[in-house]
Protein backbone atom coordinates (compact mmCIF):
# COMPACT_ATOMS: atom_id res chain seq x y z
CA UNK A 1 0.00 0.00 0.00
CA UNK A 2 1.26 3.40 -1.23
CA UNK A 3 -0.22 6.64 0.08
CA UNK A 4 0.78 10.42 -1.17
CA UNK A 5 0.77 12.92 1.50
CA UNK A 6 0.92 16.15 0.52
CA UNK A 7 1.79 19.75 2.28
CA UNK A 8 0.34 22.74 0.81
CA UNK A 9 2.33 26.11 0.93
CA UNK A 10 4.62 28.77 -0.79
CA UNK A 11 8.66 28.14 -0.93
CA UNK A 12 11.03 31.28 0.69
CA UNK A 13 11.40 32.55 4.09
CA UNK A 14 9.29 35.02 3.96
CA UNK A 15 6.18 32.56 3.53
CA UNK A 16 7.72 29.94 6.51
CA UNK A 17 5.82 30.63 9.14
CA UNK A 18 2.65 31.92 7.86
CA UNK A 19 -0.61 31.04 8.32
CA UNK A 20 -1.01 29.43 4.48
CA UNK A 21 2.06 27.48 5.07
CA UNK A 22 0.86 25.02 7.88
CA UNK A 23 0.57 22.43 5.37
CA UNK A 24 4.46 22.48 5.09
CA UNK A 25 4.59 22.81 9.20
CA UNK A 26 2.61 19.51 9.34
CA UNK A 27 4.57 18.11 7.02
CA UNK A 28 7.91 19.13 8.68
CA UNK A 29 6.30 17.48 11.75
CA UNK A 30 5.70 14.17 10.47
CA UNK A 31 9.16 13.80 8.79
CA UNK A 32 10.66 15.11 11.78
CA UNK A 33 8.67 12.23 13.68
CA UNK A 34 9.65 9.41 11.08
CA UNK A 35 13.62 10.43 11.32
CA UNK A 36 13.08 11.45 7.30
CA UNK A 37 14.53 14.88 5.50
CA UNK A 38 13.20 15.96 2.65
CA UNK A 39 15.15 16.52 -0.90
CA UNK A 40 14.83 18.68 -3.57
CA UNK A 41 12.77 16.64 -6.60
CA UNK A 42 10.54 17.87 -9.06
CA UNK A 43 8.24 20.07 -8.47
CA UNK A 44 8.55 19.06 -4.85
CA UNK A 45 10.51 18.43 -1.95
CA UNK A 46 10.38 15.07 -1.46
CA UNK A 47 10.92 12.34 1.46
CA UNK A 48 9.63 9.10 2.29
CA UNK A 49 9.27 6.50 4.88
CA UNK A 50 7.75 3.33 5.99
CA UNK A 51 4.37 3.81 8.22
CA UNK A 52 2.64 0.50 9.57
CA UNK A 53 4.24 -1.69 6.51
CA UNK A 54 2.30 1.43 4.12
CA UNK A 55 4.87 2.69 2.39
CA UNK A 56 4.43 7.01 2.22
CA UNK A 57 5.44 9.36 0.20
CA UNK A 58 5.45 13.01 1.50
CA UNK A 59 5.69 15.72 -0.73
CA UNK A 60 5.87 19.74 0.02
CA UNK A 61 4.95 21.51 -3.58
CA UNK A 62 7.73 23.92 -5.07
CA UNK A 63 5.39 25.00 -7.34
CA UNK A 64 3.94 27.67 -5.13
CA UNK A 65 0.22 27.51 -3.91
CA UNK A 66 -1.94 28.43 -6.80
CA UNK A 67 -0.24 25.14 -8.71
CA UNK A 68 0.01 22.86 -6.13
CA UNK A 69 -2.51 20.54 -8.49
CA UNK A 70 0.49 20.20 -10.93
CA UNK A 71 2.98 18.66 -7.99
CA UNK A 72 0.20 16.37 -6.88
CA UNK A 73 -0.85 15.09 -10.24
CA UNK A 74 2.97 14.53 -11.41
CA UNK A 75 3.72 12.85 -8.10
CA UNK A 76 0.30 10.97 -7.92
CA UNK A 77 1.01 9.31 -11.61
CA UNK A 78 4.72 8.71 -11.25
CA UNK A 79 4.19 7.01 -7.87
CA UNK A 80 0.71 4.82 -9.38
CA UNK A 81 -0.78 6.39 -6.32
CA UNK A 82 -4.75 6.05 -6.45
CA UNK A 83 -6.53 9.00 -5.20
CA UNK A 84 -8.27 7.42 -1.92
CA UNK A 85 -4.56 7.06 -0.42
CA UNK A 86 -3.86 10.74 -1.04
CA UNK A 87 -4.10 13.09 1.74
CA UNK A 88 -3.96 17.23 1.49
CA UNK A 89 -2.53 19.19 4.23
CA UNK A 90 -4.18 22.31 3.88
CA UNK A 91 -5.14 26.10 5.87
CA UNK A 92 -8.65 26.43 6.66
CA UNK A 93 -10.62 29.99 6.97
CA UNK A 94 -13.77 28.73 8.11
CA UNK A 95 -12.51 27.34 10.77
CA UNK A 96 -10.95 28.90 14.31
CA UNK A 97 -7.74 28.04 14.84
CA UNK A 98 -7.56 25.07 17.36
CA UNK A 99 -10.04 22.73 15.03
CA UNK A 100 -8.57 19.86 12.73
CA UNK A 101 -10.87 18.30 10.60
CA UNK A 102 -10.69 15.54 7.84
CA UNK A 103 -12.79 15.27 4.93
CA UNK A 104 -12.83 12.48 2.04
CA UNK A 105 -14.32 15.57 -0.34
CA UNK A 106 -15.60 18.86 -0.50
CA UNK A 107 -15.62 22.37 -2.58
CA UNK A 108 -12.09 24.62 -2.33
CA UNK A 109 -13.75 27.32 -0.78
CA UNK A 110 -12.24 29.65 -2.07
CA UNK A 111 -8.84 28.06 -1.54
CA UNK A 112 -5.74 28.60 -4.59
CA UNK A 113 -4.34 25.54 -3.60
CA UNK A 114 -7.16 23.06 -3.46
CA UNK A 115 -8.59 24.97 -6.84
CA UNK A 116 -5.67 23.75 -8.46
CA UNK A 117 -5.80 20.31 -7.20
CA UNK A 118 -9.75 19.92 -8.38
CA UNK A 119 -8.06 21.44 -12.31
CA UNK A 120 -5.65 18.79 -12.15
CA UNK A 121 -7.92 16.05 -10.92
CA UNK A 122 -11.03 17.04 -12.61
CA UNK A 123 -12.77 16.45 -9.10
CA UNK A 124 -12.81 17.30 -5.82
CA UNK A 125 -12.98 13.70 -4.33
CA UNK A 126 -9.88 13.66 -2.51
CA UNK A 127 -8.90 13.44 1.24
CA UNK A 128 -8.05 17.04 2.76
CA UNK A 129 -6.88 17.55 6.62
CA UNK A 130 -8.39 21.21 6.80
CA UNK A 131 -6.22 22.73 9.94
CA UNK A 132 -8.53 26.01 11.46
CA UNK A 133 -6.53 29.02 11.05
CA UNK A 134 -9.49 31.49 11.91
CA UNK A 135 -10.97 34.31 9.95
CA UNK A 136 -10.10 37.57 12.06
CA UNK A 137 -9.69 39.40 8.92
CA UNK A 138 -10.87 43.03 7.69
CA UNK A 139 -13.13 42.79 4.68
CA UNK A 140 -11.17 42.40 1.53
CA UNK A 141 -7.93 41.59 3.38
CA UNK A 142 -8.03 37.82 3.09
CA UNK A 143 -4.43 37.77 1.69
CA UNK A 144 -2.72 39.48 3.67
CA UNK A 145 -3.81 37.39 6.65
CA UNK A 146 -3.09 33.88 5.40
CA UNK A 147 0.11 35.49 4.51
CA UNK A 148 0.73 36.44 7.63
CA UNK A 149 2.39 34.95 10.62
CA UNK A 150 0.44 33.68 13.74
CA UNK A 151 -0.13 35.76 16.93
CA UNK A 152 1.17 36.04 19.45
CA UNK A 153 -1.31 34.54 21.59
CA UNK A 154 -1.89 31.59 18.88
CA UNK A 155 2.08 30.74 18.79
CA UNK A 156 1.63 28.42 22.12
CA UNK A 157 -1.11 26.43 20.52
CA UNK A 158 0.73 25.33 17.50
CA UNK A 159 2.48 23.03 18.49
CA UNK A 160 0.19 21.05 20.16
CA UNK A 161 -2.24 21.24 17.44
CA UNK A 162 0.61 20.37 14.66
CA UNK A 163 1.10 17.18 16.81
CA UNK A 164 -2.54 16.19 16.46
CA UNK A 165 -2.48 16.94 12.67
CA UNK A 166 0.16 14.46 12.65
CA UNK A 167 -1.69 11.86 14.53
CA UNK A 168 -4.63 11.79 12.12
CA UNK A 169 -2.07 11.75 8.91
CA UNK A 170 -0.45 8.52 10.56
CA UNK A 171 -4.60 7.23 11.51
CA UNK A 172 -5.55 8.27 7.69
CA UNK A 173 -2.34 5.96 6.59
CA UNK A 174 -3.07 3.36 9.34
CA UNK A 175 -7.03 2.86 9.79
CA UNK A 176 -8.65 5.37 6.49
CA UNK A 177 -10.11 8.03 6.24
CA UNK A 178 -13.65 7.21 7.96
CA UNK A 179 -12.07 5.35 11.36
CA UNK A 180 -9.96 8.55 11.49
CA UNK A 181 -13.17 11.41 10.89
CA UNK A 182 -14.77 9.11 13.78
CA UNK A 183 -11.94 9.37 16.18
CA UNK A 184 -10.74 13.00 15.62
CA UNK A 185 -12.75 14.79 13.94
CA UNK A 186 -15.50 16.28 17.06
Amino acid sequence: MKYLIVGLGNIGPEYADTRHNIGFMIADELAKQEHSSFFNMRLANYTEFSYKSRKVHLIKPTTYMNLSGKALNYWMQDLKIPVENVLVLVDELALPLGTVRLKPKGSAGGHNGLKSIEMALGHSNYSRLRFGVGDNFPKGRQVDYVLSGFDDDEQPELPALIDRSVEMVKSFIAVGPELTMTRFNK
